[in-house]
């Protein structure tokens, strides 16, 4: 009786068995395509980022051969704004962007002005509606944390003044998408988009509210501020002390996976409690709980253990997005591919270099801000699939942003070796001009030297 049921058993087990693994072949595909063009990427001198963003072309359905499951994907893209959120929030500082606030605040809403102003233009003579041009020059605004990072890193900026005002800049241009993030979507019905059904919640405030002129949209935008404001009051009250806490009393075990597997829980759980309790974005969860771990001592060593696994779902998300891509958008809107270069790489980065100078900064600092944020990433992918998700924006949007995005991202090496070779010559021309300045010493010795008496000259008179 014993073998007939196990072997029964087994069969069944069998029979579940899928023929089709469509999450490992989806990760198959994405990792080893992305290790492809990345290395290609990589000999070529480029950013990472253009690599993978290909290899999500290959494998989209708009170019031949395999497509990947477009829904796995989507999920696999979900982690991976999570984590690249929590790491963002752990290189969050207050301390560090109150240093540079002077500039960085308004230098950022400055720029991000300017450029969804050029962006909702554009919008515009392509046939969309306001809001539909709102949120595409949104996306064109905020410049990629990964790309602006590695620049630095790269010629050992961070730490300078340059580095960190230009860190700084990009820090207050991700709160401003964070926040972005959370009113879009109540907001979406008012934008062109697909209203959200007003909730109880919100209907019960605009009943009692509506004397004073409060509908339910208005309500709804109330409640989602409510709720999070109370998410971030929580956070920094409670979450701020806790936190640290937990990590202090894992390190304690002195065992690295369960330190790890406590900072990838709790990046993971408050993420998820964000959404689940008070409506809010897993982005938005995802960052608090960084910020708030970046408080502790032990805040380097949760970035080192959890660096690997991030960049691998940064990796997919940056996959993901590529899949959206339809390269037939340079065909039939090769000009306003143009365009949206140039917002993002002329305009954002002349905007910046004149609001750098209007606050007193020297040239070269100007001109590294510039080129820092001369190229639009992460955040722009995130806030242009809501929209597209939203219905705000059409999917014509959502191929100019990555089409954007990639040529930026390509193109920013190029602008940072232009200011490498101008850094070079400026110190070249210094060297000459501290040798000339030195020469007139030997030159000044040589008429003395000639008028001293030699052997064969006549002795003075007595």
């Amino acid at each position: 009786m014993v073998a007939p049921g196990f072997v029964e058993c087994t069969g069944k087990a069998r029979e579940a068995l899928p023929h089709e693994t469509p999450l490992i072949t989806t990760l198959v595909a994405g990792f080893g395509l992305a290790f492809l063009f990345g290395l290609m990427a990589q000999r070529l001198k480029l950013p990472l980022i253009a690599g993978y963003l290909l290899a999500g072309v290959v494998i989209g359905p708009f170019t031949p051969g395999y497509v990947a499951n477009m829904e796995l994907a989507a999920e696999l893209a979900e982690l991976g704004v999570i984590l690249l959120m929590f790491g963002v929030g752990l290189h969050f500082s207050p301390r560090d962007l109150m240093a540079v606030k002077a500039i960085a605040v308004p230098g950022a809403l400055g720029q991000i002005a300017v450029a969804t102003a050029f962006g909702t233009a554009l919008g515009w003579t392509l046939g969309w509606s306001l809001g539909a041009g709102l949120i595409f020059g949104l996306a064109l605004s905020v410049a990629s944390t990964v790309v602006l990072l590695r620049a630095l890193q790269d010629r050992n900026l961070v730490t300078t003044d340059k580095g960190r005002v230009a860190v700084g800049w990009l820090i207050v241009e991700d709160l401003v998408m964070v926040i972005s993030l959370v009113l879009i979507p109540p907001l979406a019905g008012l934008l062109g988009g697909t209203a959200i059904p007003v909730a109880e919640e919100a209907e019960a405030v605009a009943e009692v509210t509506s004397n004073i002129g409060i509908g339910p949209i208005a309500a709804t935008v109330m409640i989602t501020l409510a709720k999070a404001a109370a998410f971030v009051a929580l956070m920094l009250i409670i979450g701020q002390r806790l936190v640290p806490w937990i990590l202090h009393f894992v390190s304690q075990t002195r065992s690295r996976e369960l330190f790890r597997l406590a900072v990838l829980a709790i990046a993971l759980g408050v993420a998820y409690g964000a959404t689940h309790f008070f409506g809010v974005s897993f982005a938005l969860g995802a960052f608090f709980a960084g910020m708030v771990m970046s408080s502790s001592t032990l805040s380097q060593q949760a970035m080192r253990e959890t660096l690997p696994l991030r960049d691998a779902f940064a990796v997919l998300f940056f996959v993901s997005v590529g899949m959206l891509f339809n390269p037939e958008v340079i065909l039939t809107s090769p000009l306003a591919i143009l365009g949206t270069v140039l917002i993002i790489v002329v305009v954002k980065s002349v905007a910046a270099y004149y609001i750098v100078r209007a606050f007193g900064h020297g040239h070269d600092k100007a001109l590294t801000i510039a080129a820092s944020l001369a190229q639009i990433g992460e955040f722009s992918f995130i806030l242009i699939t809501m929209a597209v998700t939203l219905d705000i924006v059409p999917a014509e949007a959502r191929d100019l942003v990555v089409a954007g995005a990639m040529i930026s991202i390509l193109m920013n090496p190029l602008l940072f070796h232009l200011l490498d070779r101008r850094e070079a010559r400026k110190a070249q021309a210094g060297d000459q001009a501290g040798a000339t300045t030195e020469e007139p010493g030997p030159r000044s010795a040589a008429p003395s030297e000639a008028s001293a008496p030699h052997p064969s000259s006549l002795p003075p008179a007595a």
